[in-house]
């Protein structure tokens, strides 16, 4: 491992905490942070904003200018090496005449992995890689889902009674959870890339599953406004083919892409319960789509579903403080377990008050 000192600390640090503000904005590319040193002065920094704009390298070389001759650049992400909407920034930082460059990780991207170090290294550029690496893979946990497991990043949302109940027996839902908690999931749709449900939900709720910018956080709305605001494509799984074209999905802003066995946008195959394949579904939103984060809004045959394939990443869990009894409908349904040695065991990542609920994250240990 190489040895850096408490600046170059300093200065990753910086470059992570740059990134984090593209969080909203940025998909399907990942989030990167860069700063220009010059000595121990910052003469250029910058983050990736948006997809087919420049990225953080330009910004944080533009504003350097002829100060970045010299000087040692902090990239959250290895600087890509080749042609795509932009040129290559590992061949920007060698025309700029850094003579340092300090990576937090490699990217895992096939078309880079690896290349733009060795572009770098074979010009004279000096590469040290791994400052803050866990710090700077955060940044990117459903980038890196993508690229590495061929799939995205999957965050199963639900939200219950107490006694774990998502509805009454008649099926009366309308609401559980607070207002606060219903505006805490626009935030959650705001960072996904897809927001993925049924057609028997949509139908329903006649819902839109969009994200409302009024109900975002005013941090938010501060740094992105409403016309800036990237909708999450619609993922609806629909078998039966149910969905009209009256429906709200449809008269909301961001795309819809219906998935069933054939006559879709998405064409899966079909198991033995005659249900959609979600593996399919998520190799294709990843293949054929760039889809990095899935948001996944549902009720229990779903929930079930993803839990039993071990699909989901990451439970966001609504607990509202009432009781709605045994005579409700649970959570995830029946899985048929016969023996402790078969429970699946998570981990809570965080748990919060959110207005009158409490919010718990998990995620699985295997």
């Amino acid at each position: 491992m190489p040895q850096f000192t408490s600046f170059d600390h300093q200065m990753m640090s910086r470059a992570i905490s740059l990134a984090k503000r593209g969080i909203f904005t940025t998909t399907p590319n990942p989030n990167v942070g860069c700063v220009i040193a010059l000595g121990e002065q910052i003469v250029g920094e910058g983050y990736h904003r948006k997809a087919g704009e420049p990225h953080a390298e330009v910004h944080a070389m533009r504003m350097a200018g002829e100060k970045a001759v010299g000087a040692t650049a902090y990239v959250t992400l290895e600087p890509c090496s080749h042609y795509g909407r932009t040129p290559p920034c590992a061949l920007g930082l060698i025309k700029a005449g850094v003579t340092k460059v300090i990576c937090a990780m490699t990217d895992p991207n096939p078309q880079v992995a690896g290349r733009g170090i060795r572009m770098l290294q074979e010009a004279g550029v000096e590469v040290l890689v791994g400052l803050l690496e866990q710090d700077a893979r955060a940044l990117n946990p459903a980038f890196l889902t993508r690229m590495e497991r061929g799939r995205p990043y999957v965050q199963l949302k639900m939200a219950a009674s107490l006694d774990g109940q998502t509805a009454l027996a008649n099926g009366r839902s309308q609401w559980i959870t607070s207002p606060q908690a219903r505006k805490d999931v626009q935030h959650y749709r705001a960072l996904a890339s897809a927001v993925l449900s049924t057609s028997q939900t949509v139908v329903a709720d006649n819902a839109s599953l969009n994200v409302r910018w009024s109900e975002l956080p005013t941090a938010i709305q501060e740094e992105y406004p409403e016309q800036e605001l990237r909708q999450p494509t619609r993922v609806i799984l629909d078998r039966q083919h149910q969905l009209t074209p009256e429906l709200k999905l449809y008269a909301t802003d961001g795309p819809v892409l219906t998935v069933a066995h054939s006559a879709a946008d998405i064409c899966v195959a079909v198991g033995e319960d005659q249900q959609l394949s979600l593996v399919d579904t998520l190799e294709q939103l990843a293949s054929a789509h760039n889809i990095n984060h899935v948001w996944v809004e549902a009720g229990a045959t779903l929930a079930k579903s993803f839990i039993e394939q071990e699909l989901v990443d990451e439970i966001v869990l609504y607990l509202a403080p009432k009781i709605m009894g045994s005579d409700g409908r649970g959570l995830f349904g029946a899985l048929g377990l016969t023996d402790m040695s078969l429970v699946q065991n998570f981990t809570i990542k965080d748990l919060r008050q959110v207005g009158p609920d409490i919010r718990v994250v998990l995620t699985p240990k295997n």
